[in-house]
Protein backbone atom coordinates (compact mmCIF):
# COMPACT_ATOMS: atom_id res chain seq x y z
CA UNK A 1 0.00 0.00 0.00
CA UNK A 2 2.94 2.22 1.05
CA UNK A 3 4.26 1.82 -2.59
CA UNK A 4 1.23 2.72 -4.06
CA UNK A 5 1.31 5.85 -2.27
CA UNK A 6 4.74 6.51 -3.32
CA UNK A 7 3.45 6.10 -6.84
CA UNK A 8 0.79 8.33 -7.09
CA UNK A 9 3.10 11.19 -5.81
CA UNK A 10 5.48 10.45 -8.36
CA UNK A 11 3.67 10.34 -11.32
CA UNK A 12 1.45 13.95 -9.73
CA UNK A 13 5.26 15.18 -10.44
CA UNK A 14 5.80 13.71 -13.98
CA UNK A 15 3.08 14.95 -15.19
CA UNK A 16 3.47 18.40 -13.77
CA UNK A 17 6.90 18.22 -15.15
CA UNK A 18 6.04 16.88 -18.58
CA UNK A 19 2.78 18.71 -18.86
CA UNK A 20 1.65 15.44 -19.64
CA UNK A 21 -1.52 12.86 -18.64
CA UNK A 22 -0.66 9.80 -17.90
CA UNK A 23 -2.68 7.42 -15.98
CA UNK A 24 -1.08 4.46 -13.63
CA UNK A 25 -1.46 2.17 -15.95
CA UNK A 26 -0.42 3.82 -19.18
CA UNK A 27 3.12 5.18 -17.78
CA UNK A 28 3.38 1.36 -16.42
CA UNK A 29 2.85 -0.21 -19.99
CA UNK A 30 4.76 2.44 -22.09
CA UNK A 31 7.09 3.59 -19.50
CA UNK A 32 8.27 1.45 -16.46
CA UNK A 33 7.83 -1.67 -17.94
CA UNK A 34 10.59 -0.98 -20.99
CA UNK A 35 12.81 0.71 -18.65
CA UNK A 36 12.60 -2.27 -16.31
CA UNK A 37 11.53 -6.04 -17.82
CA UNK A 38 11.67 -5.25 -21.80
CA UNK A 39 15.51 -6.33 -21.82
CA UNK A 40 17.55 -9.53 -21.05
CA UNK A 41 18.41 -8.35 -18.27
CA UNK A 42 15.86 -7.03 -15.46
CA UNK A 43 16.16 -3.57 -13.54
CA UNK A 44 13.79 -5.76 -10.54
CA UNK A 45 12.67 -8.69 -9.40
CA UNK A 46 9.13 -9.17 -8.09
CA UNK A 47 9.11 -13.00 -6.63
CA UNK A 48 6.61 -14.93 -7.99
CA UNK A 49 5.39 -12.00 -10.31
CA UNK A 50 4.43 -13.05 -13.85
CA UNK A 51 7.74 -11.06 -14.88
CA UNK A 52 9.67 -13.96 -13.13
CA UNK A 53 7.50 -16.89 -13.41
CA UNK A 54 8.93 -20.02 -15.83
CA UNK A 55 11.78 -17.97 -16.22
CA UNK A 56 15.08 -20.46 -16.10
CA UNK A 57 18.19 -19.46 -15.00
CA UNK A 58 20.87 -18.24 -17.08
CA UNK A 59 17.89 -18.09 -20.20
CA UNK A 60 17.04 -14.55 -20.90
CA UNK A 61 12.96 -13.75 -21.87
CA UNK A 62 12.65 -13.10 -25.67
CA UNK A 63 10.92 -10.08 -26.79
CA UNK A 64 8.10 -12.04 -27.59
CA UNK A 65 8.05 -14.10 -24.11
CA UNK A 66 8.29 -11.06 -22.33
CA UNK A 67 5.39 -9.41 -24.61
CA UNK A 68 3.10 -11.97 -22.84
CA UNK A 69 4.24 -11.91 -19.47
CA UNK A 70 3.01 -8.31 -19.88
CA UNK A 71 -0.47 -9.03 -20.92
CA UNK A 72 -0.65 -11.94 -18.08
CA UNK A 73 0.09 -9.52 -15.88
CA UNK A 74 -2.51 -7.10 -16.86
CA UNK A 75 -5.34 -9.85 -17.01
CA UNK A 76 -4.38 -10.76 -13.59
CA UNK A 77 -4.72 -7.04 -12.21
CA UNK A 78 -8.14 -6.90 -13.93
CA UNK A 79 -9.72 -10.12 -13.00
CA UNK A 80 -7.97 -11.13 -9.74
CA UNK A 81 -7.80 -10.18 -6.18
CA UNK A 82 -5.07 -8.01 -5.65
CA UNK A 83 -1.90 -9.99 -3.16
CA UNK A 84 1.85 -9.95 -3.45
CA UNK A 85 2.16 -11.09 -6.80
CA UNK A 86 0.86 -8.20 -8.92
CA UNK A 87 0.33 -5.60 -6.54
CA UNK A 88 4.01 -4.64 -4.96
CA UNK A 89 4.08 -4.80 -0.99
CA UNK A 90 0.98 -5.73 -0.85
CA UNK A 91 0.40 -9.29 1.27
CA UNK A 92 0.20 -12.77 0.16
CA UNK A 93 -3.10 -14.20 0.45
CA UNK A 94 -1.82 -17.89 1.56
CA UNK A 95 -1.98 -16.77 5.84
CA UNK A 96 0.61 -19.34 6.16
CA UNK A 97 3.08 -17.57 3.76
CA UNK A 98 6.31 -15.47 5.50
CA UNK A 99 4.93 -12.61 3.08
CA UNK A 100 1.39 -12.52 4.76
CA UNK A 101 1.64 -10.00 7.15
CA UNK A 102 -0.78 -6.69 7.43
CA UNK A 103 -4.06 -9.09 5.76
CA UNK A 104 -7.43 -7.75 6.88
CA UNK A 105 -11.08 -9.48 6.77
CA UNK A 106 -12.31 -5.33 5.60
CA UNK A 107 -13.01 -5.49 2.08
CA UNK A 108 -10.55 -2.72 0.82
CA UNK A 109 -11.87 -0.89 -2.44
CA UNK A 110 -8.56 -0.75 -4.43
CA UNK A 111 -8.99 0.23 -8.14
CA UNK A 112 -6.86 -1.13 -11.01
CA UNK A 113 -5.38 2.11 -10.62
CA UNK A 114 -3.38 1.44 -7.29
CA UNK A 115 -2.31 -1.82 -8.07
CA UNK A 116 -0.27 -0.11 -11.18
CA UNK A 117 0.87 2.59 -8.91
CA UNK A 118 2.60 0.04 -6.54
CA UNK A 119 4.23 -1.26 -9.52
CA UNK A 120 5.46 2.54 -9.96
CA UNK A 121 6.37 3.15 -6.13
CA UNK A 122 8.39 0.42 -5.56
CA UNK A 123 11.03 1.24 -8.10
CA UNK A 124 12.16 4.12 -5.66
CA UNK A 125 12.82 2.12 -2.98
CA UNK A 126 16.45 3.59 -1.66
CA UNK A 127 18.71 0.40 -0.78
CA UNK A 128 21.76 0.88 1.98
CA UNK A 129 23.41 -1.11 4.05
CA UNK A 130 21.54 -3.46 6.88
CA UNK A 131 19.67 -4.77 3.86
CA UNK A 132 16.95 -2.23 4.60
CA UNK A 133 15.46 0.26 1.97
CA UNK A 134 13.41 3.75 2.40
CA UNK A 135 10.80 4.98 0.59
CA UNK A 136 10.70 9.15 0.56
CA UNK A 137 7.16 10.93 -0.67
CA UNK A 138 9.07 14.40 -1.54
CA UNK A 139 8.48 14.49 -5.75
CA UNK A 140 11.96 16.18 -5.85
CA UNK A 141 13.62 13.17 -4.51
CA UNK A 142 11.57 10.62 -6.36
CA UNK A 143 12.04 13.03 -9.82
CA UNK A 144 15.65 12.83 -8.75
CA UNK A 145 15.74 9.25 -8.58
CA UNK A 146 13.70 8.50 -11.90
CA UNK A 147 16.56 10.24 -13.43
CA UNK A 148 18.59 7.72 -12.70
CA UNK A 149 16.70 4.87 -13.75
CA UNK A 150 18.11 5.33 -18.09
CA UNK A 151 21.32 5.66 -16.98
CA UNK A 152 20.73 2.47 -14.76
CA UNK A 153 19.52 0.49 -18.03
CA UNK A 154 22.09 1.95 -19.86
CA UNK A 155 24.82 0.51 -17.56
CA UNK A 156 22.69 -2.74 -17.90
CA UNK A 157 22.97 -3.16 -21.67
CA UNK A 158 26.21 -2.11 -21.96
CA UNK A 159 28.33 -4.12 -19.28
CA UNK A 160 27.68 -8.32 -19.68
CA UNK A 161 29.05 -9.13 -16.93
CA UNK A 162 26.65 -6.42 -14.64
CA UNK A 163 24.13 -8.49 -12.80
CA UNK A 164 20.60 -7.21 -13.26
CA UNK A 165 17.67 -6.78 -10.25
CA UNK A 166 19.72 -4.39 -8.53
CA UNK A 167 17.29 -1.19 -8.55
CA UNK A 168 16.96 -0.47 -4.73
CA UNK A 169 20.69 -0.72 -4.71
CA UNK A 170 20.83 1.51 -7.56
CA UNK A 171 18.30 4.00 -5.92
CA UNK A 172 20.78 4.39 -3.14
CA UNK A 173 24.13 4.85 -5.06
CA UNK A 174 22.73 7.01 -7.63
CA UNK A 175 20.84 9.72 -4.85
CA UNK A 176 23.98 9.59 -3.20
CA UNK A 177 26.15 10.65 -5.79
CA UNK A 178 23.44 13.07 -7.18
CA UNK A 179 23.52 14.95 -4.16
CA UNK A 180 27.22 15.11 -3.76
CA UNK A 181 27.65 19.11 -4.36
CA UNK A 182 31.23 18.84 -5.01
CA UNK A 183 31.56 15.36 -7.44
CA UNK A 184 28.41 15.72 -9.54
CA UNK A 185 28.32 17.12 -12.97
CA UNK A 186 25.31 18.05 -14.50
CA UNK A 187 26.79 17.98 -17.75
CA UNK A 188 28.24 14.57 -17.55
CA UNK A 189 25.89 13.15 -14.88
CA UNK A 190 28.00 10.01 -14.61
CA UNK A 191 31.28 10.91 -14.03
CA UNK A 192 33.39 9.95 -11.18
CA UNK A 193 30.28 7.81 -10.25
CA UNK A 194 31.04 4.55 -10.08
CA UNK A 195 29.19 2.04 -8.06
CA UNK A 196 30.40 -1.58 -9.45
CA UNK A 197 32.36 -4.41 -7.59
CA UNK A 198 34.08 -7.49 -8.73
CA UNK A 199 31.96 -10.74 -7.60
CA UNK A 200 33.38 -13.74 -6.85
CA UNK A 201 32.37 -15.24 -10.12
CA UNK A 202 33.90 -12.75 -11.95
CA UNK A 203 30.49 -10.80 -12.26
CA UNK A 204 29.86 -7.45 -11.80
CA UNK A 205 27.15 -5.72 -8.89
CA UNK A 206 26.47 -3.07 -8.01
CA UNK A 207 27.69 -2.29 -4.35
CA UNK A 208 25.31 -1.09 -1.70
CA UNK A 209 25.55 2.70 -0.43
CA UNK A 210 25.85 3.28 3.69
CA UNK A 211 22.67 4.89 4.75
CA UNK A 212 24.73 8.08 5.88
CA UNK A 213 26.00 8.78 2.57
CA UNK A 214 22.43 8.99 1.40
CA UNK A 215 21.06 10.85 4.48
CA UNK A 216 24.18 13.27 3.92
CA UNK A 217 22.62 13.60 0.52
CA UNK A 218 19.47 14.72 1.29
CA UNK A 219 20.22 16.97 4.11
CA UNK A 220 22.83 19.26 2.27
CA UNK A 221 20.00 19.35 -0.61
CA UNK A 222 16.44 20.04 1.67
CA UNK A 223 19.20 21.93 4.87
CA UNK A 224 15.92 23.48 6.62
CA UNK A 225 13.55 20.06 6.81
CA UNK A 226 12.74 17.01 8.78
CA UNK A 227 11.72 13.99 6.00
CA UNK A 228 9.63 11.06 7.04
CA UNK A 229 10.88 8.01 5.20
CA UNK A 230 8.92 4.72 5.62
CA UNK A 231 12.17 1.88 5.91
CA UNK A 232 11.26 -1.66 5.35
CA UNK A 233 12.73 -4.73 2.99
CA UNK A 234 10.21 -6.53 0.67
CA UNK A 235 11.77 -10.50 -0.06
CA UNK A 236 11.09 -14.02 1.28
CA UNK A 237 10.16 -12.86 4.45
CA UNK A 238 9.42 -8.78 4.33
CA UNK A 239 10.39 -6.50 7.02
CA UNK A 240 8.38 -3.19 8.16
CA UNK A 241 10.55 -1.00 10.51
CA UNK A 242 7.35 1.68 9.68
CA UNK A 243 7.58 5.70 9.35
CA UNK A 244 10.95 7.40 10.70
CA UNK A 245 11.55 10.97 10.84
CA UNK A 246 14.97 11.95 9.74
CA UNK A 247 15.96 15.16 11.35
CA UNK A 248 17.96 16.85 8.37
CA UNK A 249 19.45 19.90 10.04
CA UNK A 250 20.76 17.57 12.91
CA UNK A 251 21.96 15.30 10.73
CA UNK A 252 23.61 18.03 9.01
CA UNK A 253 25.52 19.47 11.88
CA UNK A 254 28.43 17.77 12.88
CA UNK A 255 29.77 17.77 9.07
CA UNK A 256 29.74 21.30 9.44
CA UNK A 257 30.87 21.98 12.81
CA UNK A 258 33.74 19.24 11.54
CA UNK A 259 34.38 21.77 8.94
CA UNK A 260 34.80 25.20 10.76
CA UNK A 261 36.52 23.75 13.21
CA UNK A 262 39.05 21.37 11.29
CA UNK A 263 38.89 22.24 7.78
CA UNK A 264 39.88 18.57 6.75
CA UNK A 265 40.55 18.19 3.18
CA UNK A 266 39.84 14.85 3.58
CA UNK A 267 35.94 14.83 3.81
CA UNK A 268 36.06 11.66 2.21
CA UNK A 269 37.37 10.01 5.26
CA UNK A 270 35.19 11.89 7.76
CA UNK A 271 32.30 10.69 6.18
CA UNK A 272 32.74 7.12 6.76
CA UNK A 273 33.53 7.59 10.60
CA UNK A 274 30.48 9.27 11.44
CA UNK A 275 27.21 6.90 12.16
CA UNK A 276 29.28 3.82 12.54
CA UNK A 277 28.45 3.01 16.04
CA UNK A 278 25.55 1.24 15.31
CA UNK A 279 23.84 0.03 12.75
CA UNK A 280 20.79 1.86 10.08
CA UNK A 281 18.43 -0.99 12.06
CA UNK A 282 19.51 0.07 15.89
CA UNK A 283 19.14 3.86 14.93
CA UNK A 284 15.60 3.12 13.23
CA UNK A 285 14.99 1.70 16.82
CA UNK A 286 15.76 5.36 18.59
CA UNK A 287 12.24 5.96 16.77
CA UNK A 288 13.84 9.44 15.33
CA UNK A 289 17.00 9.92 13.39
CA UNK A 290 19.37 13.17 14.05
CA UNK A 291 23.07 13.47 15.55
CA UNK A 292 22.99 10.59 18.13
CA UNK A 293 22.71 8.10 15.11
CA UNK A 294 25.69 9.38 13.51
CA UNK A 295 27.93 8.45 16.74
CA UNK A 296 31.30 7.22 15.42
CA UNK A 297 32.60 3.91 16.39
CA UNK A 298 35.51 3.06 19.48
CA UNK A 299 35.06 5.75 21.91
CA UNK A 300 31.65 4.82 24.20
CA UNK A 301 34.32 3.28 26.49
CA UNK A 302 35.57 7.12 26.93
CA UNK A 303 32.12 8.42 27.34
CA UNK A 304 30.81 5.50 29.80
CA UNK A 305 33.84 5.17 31.93
CA UNK A 306 35.63 8.21 31.95
CA UNK A 307 38.61 6.49 29.88
CA UNK A 308 41.11 9.16 28.83
CA UNK A 309 41.52 9.15 25.09
CA UNK A 310 44.99 9.29 23.57
CA UNK A 311 46.20 12.08 20.87
CA UNK A 312 48.15 11.10 18.29
CA UNK A 313 49.11 14.43 16.04
CA UNK A 314 51.39 12.59 14.00
CA UNK A 315 49.19 10.09 12.37
CA UNK A 316 46.50 11.63 10.06
CA UNK A 317 43.56 9.53 9.71
CA UNK A 318 44.05 8.76 13.57
CA UNK A 319 43.89 12.63 14.47
CA UNK A 320 40.44 12.84 11.70
CA UNK A 321 39.13 10.06 13.79
CA UNK A 322 39.61 11.67 17.08
CA UNK A 323 38.71 15.10 16.03
CA UNK A 324 35.28 13.06 14.99
CA UNK A 325 34.91 12.17 18.49
CA UNK A 326 35.24 16.13 19.62
CA UNK A 327 32.98 17.09 16.89
CA UNK A 328 29.97 14.77 17.80
CA UNK A 329 29.98 15.14 21.14
CA UNK A 330 29.41 18.86 20.21
CA UNK A 331 26.89 18.44 17.90
CA UNK A 332 25.55 16.36 21.09
CA UNK A 333 25.82 19.42 23.41
CA UNK A 334 24.04 21.72 20.93
CA UNK A 335 25.82 24.35 21.88
CA UNK A 336 28.86 25.95 20.08
CA UNK A 337 30.02 28.09 23.46
CA UNK A 338 30.65 24.88 25.12
CA UNK A 339 33.59 23.95 22.85
CA UNK A 340 35.73 27.04 23.77
CA UNK A 341 34.55 26.64 28.36
CA UNK A 342 35.47 22.68 27.69
CA UNK A 343 39.04 23.77 25.69
CA UNK A 344 39.63 27.00 28.75
CA UNK A 345 39.38 24.33 31.39
CA UNK A 346 41.44 21.86 29.76
CA UNK A 347 43.95 24.70 29.18
CA UNK A 348 43.63 25.21 33.09
CA UNK A 349 43.86 21.84 34.25
CA UNK A 350 47.01 20.92 31.94
CA UNK A 351 48.83 24.08 33.32
CA UNK A 352 47.65 22.90 37.09
CA UNK A 353 49.34 19.37 36.20
CA UNK A 354 52.25 20.99 34.58
CA UNK A 355 52.95 23.19 37.68
CA UNK A 356 53.28 20.34 40.19
CA UNK A 357 56.56 20.12 42.03
CA UNK A 358 55.84 17.42 44.22
CA UNK A 359 57.90 14.42 43.64
CA UNK A 360 54.35 12.18 44.42
CA UNK A 361 52.66 14.57 41.36
CA UNK A 362 49.90 15.50 43.97
CA UNK A 363 48.54 18.22 41.68
CA UNK A 364 49.01 15.78 38.55
CA UNK A 365 46.99 12.78 39.96
CA UNK A 366 43.92 15.57 41.45
CA UNK A 367 43.95 15.97 37.87
CA UNK A 368 43.46 12.68 36.34
CA UNK A 369 40.90 11.67 39.08
CA UNK A 370 38.87 14.34 37.90
CA UNK A 371 38.81 14.03 34.61
CA UNK A 372 37.72 10.37 34.90
CA UNK A 373 34.45 11.78 36.51
CA UNK A 374 31.53 10.31 34.49
CA UNK A 375 28.66 12.27 36.22
CA UNK A 376 28.28 15.85 37.98
CA UNK A 377 29.04 14.83 41.91
CA UNK A 378 32.39 13.24 40.88
CA UNK A 379 33.43 16.18 38.49
CA UNK A 380 32.27 18.82 41.57
CA UNK A 381 34.18 16.70 43.95
CA UNK A 382 37.16 16.16 42.28
CA UNK A 383 37.16 20.04 41.34
CA UNK A 384 36.73 21.11 44.74
CA UNK A 385 40.09 18.94 45.33
CA UNK A 386 41.76 21.01 42.94
CA UNK A 387 40.15 24.59 43.46
CA UNK A 388 41.89 24.24 47.49
CA UNK A 389 45.09 24.80 46.44
CA UNK A 390 44.86 27.41 43.35
CA UNK A 391 45.40 30.81 44.11
CA UNK A 392 44.88 32.48 40.59
CA UNK A 393 41.36 34.64 40.58
CA UNK A 394 41.36 34.12 37.04
CA UNK A 395 41.44 30.11 37.40
CA UNK A 396 39.08 30.56 40.47
CA UNK A 397 36.92 32.28 38.27
CA UNK A 398 36.78 29.92 35.53
CA UNK A 399 36.32 26.72 38.07
CA UNK A 400 33.79 28.45 39.74
CA UNK A 401 32.17 29.20 36.09
CA UNK A 402 32.07 25.22 35.16
CA UNK A 403 30.10 24.32 38.19
CA UNK A 404 27.74 26.40 38.07
CA UNK A 405 27.66 25.41 34.45
CA UNK A 406 27.40 21.65 35.38
CA UNK A 407 24.32 23.00 37.90
CA UNK A 408 22.04 24.64 34.99
CA UNK A 409 23.25 21.98 32.25
CA UNK A 410 20.65 19.21 31.56
CA UNK A 411 21.31 15.98 33.14
CA UNK A 412 21.42 13.82 29.78
CA UNK A 413 24.63 16.43 28.73
CA UNK A 414 27.03 16.02 31.54
CA UNK A 415 28.79 13.03 30.66
CA UNK A 416 28.85 14.22 26.86
CA UNK A 417 30.82 17.73 28.13
CA UNK A 418 32.93 16.17 30.85
CA UNK A 419 34.23 13.55 27.80
CA UNK A 420 34.41 16.48 25.31
CA UNK A 421 36.60 18.14 27.89
CA UNK A 422 38.87 14.92 28.67
CA UNK A 423 39.54 15.28 24.30
CA UNK A 424 40.37 18.36 24.66
CA UNK A 425 42.75 18.52 27.67
CA UNK A 426 44.22 14.90 25.57
CA UNK A 427 44.87 17.71 22.80
CA UNK A 428 46.49 20.50 25.20
CA UNK A 429 48.57 18.22 26.78
CA UNK A 430 50.05 16.34 24.04
CA UNK A 431 50.48 20.21 22.57
CA UNK A 432 51.99 21.48 25.75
Amino acid sequence: MIAANIGKVFLEAYNEKHKSNYSAKEFFVEKYFHLFFDEEKYMQWVTNSPFVQGIKKGVAPTPTERKLKLEVLIDKIANNEADASIAIGFPSLDITATTSGQITNMALPLREEEVYLSWIGSGFGIGVQSGLSMFFDNKQILLDLYDGWTFYRGFLNKIPLLRGNQINTWNGQWLAHRYNKVTYDELNPTASFDPFATMKNEGMEITTQSWIEVLIGIAYNYPNSTMTAYVYSLGQTNITIGFIPFELPKIRSPFELFRKYFSSTKNDIVRTLFGTAIGFTKACQMGAIGVNALEPKGFRECLERGTLPKYNNTDEEKKISFNTYQIWLLSMLNNEQLWDESLKIAATLSMYSASDKNAKKTKSQEVTNLLVSVNKKQFIEGLTSIVKSIQDPASLLLFSNIASLLHTMPIDNVPYFLTLIRFQYAVVNKQS
